[in-house]
């Protein structure tokens, strides 16, 4: 994976989509600190780096 990969930002929707997650699960595990890392954009939209989601993910399956 190249480095501009791993920087991308995934919105919300692409990572519900990706973990096949209903929205309120995803939401809920946000309000209980278990989601990935996020960034919050001075618009109100939520971005959360690939690079992170993708070592959040390695976490669980850890944890598995």
């Amino acid at each position: 994976m190249s480095a501009r990969t791993l920087d991308e930002k995934m919105t919300i929707k692409q990572v519900i989509a990706d973990l096949k997650v209903a929205p309120a699960t995803f939401y809920r595990w946000r309000q209980l600190g278990k989601a990935p890392r996020s960034i919050k954009l001075p618009n109100g939209d939520v971005r959360i780096r690939r690079s992170e989601y993708e070592r959040w993910l390695a976490e669980r399956e850890d944890a598995a």
